[in-house]
């Protein structure tokens, strides 16, 4: 995991390893306690569910069969749901929808000339209608009632949406993200939260990507940069569960 890596200067990344505390196997520091302030230092310490969210971000029918591989991010999205149900972690489904090209504005009509390779605007139409079938979440993932399911036209899931002040008022610190697509909307997702105070625990195998080197490259970018933690399914699944942990202990 990169979670030890700060950027400094123009030069490489610094660093910092610590030893595991007695009794915490795989973890390299209990949380720093400063100005009283509790600081995650590990995955174990970010992973508490009374703060914690899992952040389900366009897991819909018309992304995944865009993508290599979603049979393989959509189980992996799963067995996160099934570990952070059972801890009772707060839980939001995104979806993306496209506007009507009578209510796109120059941002939605650039992005749709790059996508579908046209040179004119007027040549372009919405890949994803809101409503269409490929709209739809994949059925699979069945939102409880409890979970809300919260629509955006922006990559950032923070951006023009709820999500924020969902998350905040609730007093959530970190959460958990997963979804498609990595190098498209959850790099600018993890790294718009971190300028809002949130701890992003990058879900790396449960990231699908159109662009498998871009991907690689916003993973680098975001290692880097040392906001997020990044880690695998295997992890957060064992840490929840080794923690015992939930939301309402």
């Amino acid at each position: 995991m990169s979670e030890g890596s700060v950027p400094r200067g123009r030069g490489s990344p610094v660093r910092r390893t610590r030893r595991s505390p007695p009794g915490r196997v795989g973890s390299v520091s209990s949380v720093d306690r400063f100005n009283g302030l509790e600081i995650p230092e590990t995955l174990e310490d970010a992973l508490d569910p009374a703060t914690l969210a899992f952040v389900v971000y366009d897991m819909q029918v018309g992304v995944l069969g865009q993508i290599a591989g979603a049979d393989a991010v959509l189980a992996a999205v799963l067995r996160l749901l099934e570990a952070t149900r059972a801890a009772g972690v707060r839980t939001v489904f995104m979806r993306h929808y496209f506007m009507p090209t009578a209510l796109q504005g120059v941002y939605q009509l650039r992005q749709a000339k790059v996508w579908q390779r046209k040179d004119r605007a007027a040549d372009t139409s919405p890949l994803i209608p809101h409503g269409s079938p490929g709209f739809e979440l994949a059925p699979a993932l069945a939102p409880r009632p409890d979970e809300p399911v919260i629509d955006k036209i922006t990559m950032s899931a923070f951006e023009g949406t709820p999500l924020d002040i969902v998350l905040r008022d609730c007093a959530v610190k970190a959460y958990l993200i997963a979804g498609v697509a990595l190098e498209i909307g959850i790099e600018p997702t993890v790294r718009h939260s971190a300028d809002l105070g949130y701890v992003p625990v990058v879900v790396r195998d449960a990231c699908g990507a159109g662009n498998p080197e871009a991907a690689a490259r916003s993973l680098d970018t975001l290692a880097f940069a040392g906001d997020a933690i990044i880690a695998t399914t295997d992890e957060v699944c064992a840490a929840l569960s080794a923690s015992g942990r939930t939301r309402s202990s």
